[in-house]
């Protein structure tokens, strides 16, 4: 038996560091680069092999019904954690237990291995947890794969809100707000996987937005890689003798997205871009209560550049580096943009918002 499920990267548009907050929303996308999984029938022991580390299988087995790696120390650690969380929800249902091969290889990274900020663990959770659903026979709804692989990766990461998840499991342009974990830690001491699912999980919102006709998305790249769970802590230290200004951000973060939504639902591309700019102003509101750097210098040339040309610009994600992204219209010059943005250093990504078909849609193998 052969399986193979892709999940798509992700790219954060507004909403960052208050998305971490219980109902604070943010507005991710996904994005047309892959993390694929396959799944192959095995006997005796499995294998689990990533480009992204190495080429060698990292070998494991069974013992009492536990996936046991026959290595110390492994870097699969997100890999892992879909697994087991997937197959404990297969044993709920019913289902015995097999051997398999898995195989991830990722568009998610450029050819030197370095990462583009694009949602990699996420992704990969994502896709784990599609294949092997798809291995065991269980069908899953969209919200089904996301709590899976939202359980698998606060296991392993332990904050951040989810939202890479989130979008790898929804696709398209989508209106993010978190869970309270708290809660669902709770949970976890006396509920089953299959009543888990089926709960509301309180504050959470997976809203998807309807497209805007003449939006156009441009994503820049500054070279520089960040680490979201390092930026994420240094806020989260930093606000705590701060709090009334923080609470202000969140407010403030809250109402301009919610405001971004609404230019969504009302085609909107002026109030979608002034929206962008107030974003970007006050994440550099929340560097100067945290002294945390999320506009690097290469960050603020992108988007300076970016408004020079007509466009909304801001960091995206934990920024400190990564990629940057622009909101016009497609009469906006973009090609000037491009041309002087390679000058200053950054790379234009040919990345498009990625959607999954219809269930009417012939499917490719990246819709798995």
């Amino acid at each position: 038996m052969l399986v193979e499920a892709s999940a798509p990267g992700k790219l954060y548009i507004a909403g960052e560091y208050a998305v971490v907050e219980p109902g604070h929303p943010a507005i991710i996308i996904a994005v047309d680069q892959f993390i694929t999984v396959t799944i192959t029938s095995a006997t005796k022991s499995g294998s689990i092999q990533s480009a992204q580390y190495s080429e060698l299988p990292v070998k494991w087995t069974r013992r009492g019904g536990e996936l046991v790696l026959d290595i110390r120390e492994n870097p699969f650690h997100y890999i892992l954690a879909a697994i087991k969380i997937t197959e404990k929800y297969a044993r709920e249902q019913g289902k015995e237990l097999a051997f398999f091969d898995l195989k991830v290889t990722s568009e998610l990274d450029n050819s030197n291995g370095r990462k583009y900020g694009l949602g990699s663990s996420g992704a990969v959770t994502v896709a784990t947890v599609k294949a092997l659903s798809a291995f065991y026979e269980l069908p899953l709804t969209p919200m089904m794969t996301f709590k899976l692989a939202a359980l698998a990766h606060l296991e392993v990461q332990g904050n951040g809100s989810c939202g890479d998840i989130a979008a790898s499991s929804y696709g398209g342009w989508i209106a993010f707000a978190t869970f309270d974990q708290q809660w669902l830690k709770k949970e976890q001491q006396s509920e089953s996987i299959t009543n888990l699912l089926t709960k509301e999980w309180p504050y959470l919102t997976i809203t998807p937005l309807p497209e805007v006709p003449h939006l156009r998305l441009l994503i820049g790249w500054t070279g520089s890689p960040a680490s979201t769970s390092d930026l994420v802590d240094q806020v989260n230290e930093s606000r705590a003798d701060k709090q009334t200004s923080y609470e202000e951000f969140l407010a403030d973060s809250k109402t301009c997205v919610e405001q971004i939504v609404t230019g969504f639902h009302q085609q909107d591309i002026s109030l979608i871009k002034q929206m962008i700019k107030k974003n970007r102003r006050l994440l550099n509101e929340l560097t100067q209560i945290t002294d945390v750097v999320i506009e690097t210098p290469a960050l603020k040339t992108l988007c300076d550049l970016a408004e020079n040309y007509g466009g909304a610009a801001k960091s995206s994600g934990a920024g400190g580096g990564d990629c940057g992204i622009v909101i016009t219209d497609q009469k906006s010059g973009i090609l000037p943009l491009m041309s002087v943005w390679e000058k200053a250093g950054i790379t234009p990504l040919p990345l498009h918002v990625y959607h999954y078909p219809s269930p009417t849609t012939k499917r490719s193998s990246h819709e798995s």
